[in-house]
Formats: C-alpha cells, sequence, structure tokens
C-alpha cells in the first residue's frame, strides 16, 4: 500500500517513457535517478537476503526497538542543530552524484535492526551527506519501491501464498488503508519540510520510545 501511495504521488517524476501524439522519447535525467535508486539497494539488497532473519531473532526486543526509537530520535534533534542555518550541497534529485547514492544505500543497512526506521535512517544519512531535507525525502520514498516491494516479495514467499479468504481480506484492507494514509502523509511530510526541519520527528520517536520502555517494563 504505500510503494502505490510512492508510485501513485510521484507518477511524472518516476515514469521515464513519454508518448504523445509527435513523438515518443524517454526521459534521461528520470531514467538516471532509477539507476542511482538500483544501485543504492545493491547494499540493502544483499545484507538483507543474507542476515534478514538472523537480525530479528537477535534484536527483536521490546527494549532494543525502544532503544533505536530513542536514539535516532535524539541523532535528528542533534542533526538539525548543526545543520541550523547551513546550506546543503545537494538540492536537486538529479544531481545526487552515485557515490552519495550508494552512501545512502548504506544507510539503509540500519534498518535491518528492528526499531531504526528504514526512512529514518536513510533521511539522516542523506542529509549527512549532504542532502537537502526535500532531496533526502523523496530520494528516501523512491529507494523504498525496490526495498519494500522486494521485503513484501520475501515475506510473502516465507509465509507462503496459501491464503484463506478472510486472510486476504484482511490483507486486502490493511493495503488500502496504507495506500491512503500514505498518500496524506506524503503530501503533509513534503509540505511540512519546506518550512520546518526534522526535530519534531526527533521529539515523537523519543517519546514513542520511552512509552514502549514503560509499558513493557512497567505494565507487562
Amino acid at each position: 500500500g504505500a510503494i502505490l501511495a510512492v508510485v501513485v504521488n510521484y507518477f511524472y517524476k518516476l515514469f521515464p517513457f513519454c508518448s504523445d501524439k509527435s513523438k515518443h522519447y524517454i526521459k534521461l535525467p528520470i531514467l538516471r535517478m532509477w539507476y542511482k535508486v538500483i544501485f543504492a539497494s545493491i547494499p540493502a539488497g544483499v545484507i538483507g537476503l543474507l542476515f534478514d532473519d538472523v537480525m530479528e531473532k537477535l534484536f527483536f526486543t521490546p527494549f532494543v526497538v525502544a532503544l533505536m526509537l530513542i536514539l535516532y530520535g535524539i541523532f535528528f534533534i542533534l542533526l538539525e542543530n548543526k545543520n541550523r542555518g547551513k546550506r546543503f550541497k545537494i538540492t536537486n534529485i538529479d544531481r545526487l552524484p552515485y557515490r552519495t547514492a550508494f552512501g545512502i544505500g548504506l544507510f539503509q543497512v540500519l534498518a535491518l535492526i528492528p526499531g531504526t526506521s528504514r526512512s529514518g535512517a536513510t533521511i539522516l544519512g542523506a542529509m549527512i551527506l549532504g542532502c537537502s531535507r526535500t532531496v533526502s525525502a523523496e530520494f528516501t520514498f523512491f529507494l523504498a519501491i525496490p526495498a519494500m516491494f522486494g521485503a513484501s516479495l520475501l515475506k510473502l514467499f516465507k509465509f507462503g501464498l496459501t491464503f484463506t479468504g478472510m486472510e486476504m481480506a484482511i490483507l486486502s484492507v490493511g493495503i488500502i488503508v496504507s495506500f491512503v494514509v500514505s498518500l496524506i502523509v506524503i503530501k503533509f511530510l513534503m509540505q511540512y519540510i519546506k518550512k520546518h526541519d526534522f526535530k519534531v520527528f526527533g521529539y515523537y520517536r523519543i517519546i514513542l520510545g520511552i512509552i514502549v520502555l514503560l509499558y513493557f517494563f512497567l505494565v507487562k
């Protein structure tokens, strides 16, 4: 659902083929962007296939999830404080170098640790590497297409393709809700970061992490 929302929201920035009554052509900047997305997807694709199950078994605990929520919240706040008034080197996704794209892909690998957040890791990584907030967010969304599509297929094959009617209905409802919510959130986020920084998301992660800790260590 979230992948479909990204594709719908950014269709004209993602679809490289143009066809009208007079001519047919390929939009080379979009094609180059896809090359960068594929190049950046290699680290998480390889390491995810090899170690995804291992990472879940080792680190999928309430403490690790809460710790990652809090840590990345702190990282967001510290990075935004450091970047206050700073001019970013890369302000247009068309000018994103392959080297930087691959570096962002390396940050995506950190999302294998539960609680990290794939988008949080890649946005932080992109900003550390000199990308503006808008470029960081957009490339993160584009990078999600192969990452989430691949992860979804992997989970489907591990689970098995034998769904009952009720399971299919539940899955379909989940996809639809995810699609609608993601459409709204993507549009809101891109408008928000034009005038604000990511600090509010840092505070949100810290508060959520503390709630998770309190729930599992005091309530449970």
